[in-house]
Order: C-alpha cells, then structure tokens, then sequence
C-alpha cells in the first residue's frame, strides 16, 4: 500500500524537525558562492546544498523558477537535483505555483506528481485561483502516487490580500474557500485518524496572523502548512508560533537565503541549518 505524502511529511518532521531549506540558486547566491550562471552553476550550487541538508532537515524546496530561467538544460538539472536529494532521503516540494484547467491541469499533475516522470517530485506548490476544483486532477495523481499539493491560501506578496481576503456572497474569504475545500479534499482521501493530510495549503510565515483576524481555521482537516518567509523576510520563530497558534504543529517553515547566504563554505551552511532547525524547535 502507498503512504500518502501527509503521513511521509509527518514522520520526516518527527525525525528533523520543521525545518524546510529552500534551494533557490538565483544570479546574486550563485555569484556569491563562486559559480557561474549557467547550468554548470546551478548543478553544483544544487548538489551542494543538498549534501549539506541530508540528514539535518527532512525536506527541501526547489524553486523551479530559477533552474526554468536556463531552459531545458536548466530543467535537466533540476531533475538530477530533486533525484539526488531523493536518493538521499529528502522529501521534495517542487516549488512551482502550478494551476490551469482540465487536460491541462492533468498534464502538470502527471508531470510533476508522478514519480516516474523525470520531474516527479513528492509534493508540488499549486495555485488555486481559477477554482479550488480546477486541481482535483492533481489531488487525483496525489492520491493514486502517494505525493502531495501545496496550495496558495495567504500568500506574502502585497498584492495578494486584495484578492485572498476578499468575502465572497456567503461572507467567507477566498483563502478561508481554499482552506474548507483542502480539509474537504483530505477528509475524500480518509485522514481522519489525525494524520497530515496529503493537501497541504501555502501560508506565509509574515501573514499567518491573517488566519486567526479573519476566522480561518487552519487546523480543520490538518493540512500540512508550508510556510515561506522566515529569517530574511523578517518572520521570527516566536512569532509565528503565536501567528500560527494550534495550527503550529502543523507547520513546515522553509528557509533560503537566509541559510543559503552562509554558503558556500559547508561548515558555515550547516551551521546555519543547525541553528534555525534548534530555533524552530517546539
């Protein structure tokens, strides 16, 4: 029998902790870390990092943005690094904000979501705003593939409050309908032994206050909550252990730059890994 994502996730934060490390090889980090901007540099910035998170966090996050900017040869690159980190035994979020319609939506979930596929990872970063249900092929593929979804639910972009705290006719916000329709996705999918769901929602660590200001519950159904923005967007861990409130157990915090920033030199980098996964402790 496949084990769900939600259930992997768990177990991975039971044994590491709630540590997420970003792997986000942008212009400025590959300059600083002596590598070039090409998919040589990508390779070995990727590879790195992961060899200094195995064994010290239970999960990584690519984003896909930056190895998509060199084209396919950046893309092959991904793949080899989500694979390496797999092989390590790392879960992958493959940070992709994927969304569309019908066959279209089917086509991401098969091509991001299915193992075999050269770009499979274990969960994938979806945006819900064409309609929470325009994914029910990628809550399909986790299902039948034991992977996951992350879905944008409040997100930490300016921009982003205008549309996801806006009330709809029955008074509830739009990333309070993401959230009901994520705990009614995982309640199909039978966690209701209180595990981790395998729909998880994306809430970034600067707007978690959200949640408790405009009545979003984001305990119901337990969605795993992937939560950006700690150490260089200014989020702290005791703030959002108070933000997150009786949802905090459920909470993944990745973290980039702010790790990424100690490299290339590996001591410092685990350095930096040690001391947020001791921080977020708790």
């Amino acid at each position: 029998m496949t084990v769900g994502f939600g259930r992997r996730l768990e177990a991975a934060m039971g044994e590491h902790g709630r540590l997420c490390l970003g792997i986000d090889p942008h212009a400025s980090l590959l300059q600083a870390w002596g590598l070039g901007a090409s998919p040589d540099g990508l390779r070995e910035f990727g590879l790195r990092t992961v060899e200094a998170a195995a064994g010290r966090v239970g999960v990584v996050k690519p984003q896909v943005a930056f190895f998509e900017a060199y084209g396919p040869e950046g893309l092959s690159v991904l793949a080899e690094v989500q694979q390496a980190a797999q092989d390590a035994g790392l879960l992958v979020i493959a940070d992709a904000k994927r969304g569309d319609i019908g066959s279209t939506m089917a086509a991401y979930a098969q091509a991001w979501l299915n193992p075999a596929a050269p770009l499979g990872a274990d969960a994938l970063t979806v945006s819900p705003y064409l309609g929470f249900g325009a994914l029910q092929p990628a809550v399909d593929a986790a299902r039948t593939y034991g992977t996951g979804i992350f879905a944008l639910a409040l997100t930490s972009n300016p921009e982003g409050a205008a549309l996801q705290l806006a009330r709809g006719a029955d008074g509830r916000t739009a990333a309070g309908s993401v959230v009901a329709a994520a705990a009614q996705a995982n309640a199909a999918s039978g966690n209701d032994d209180g595990s981790l769901g395998d729909v998880g929602l994306v809430v970034g660590a600067t707007t978690a206050r959200y949640a408790q200001e405009y009545d979003i519950d984001l305990t119901i159904g337990r969605p795993p909550v992937l939560a950006p923005g700690y150490g260089a967007q200014g989020a702290s861990a005791g703030r959002m252990r108070e933000d997150f409130g009786p949802a905090w157990p459920q909470v993944l915090v990745n973290s980039s730059r702010e790790i990424l920033g100690r490299g290339p030199d590996r001591a410092a980098l685990v350095d930096a890994l040690e001391r947020a996964r001791k921080d977020l402790a708790g």
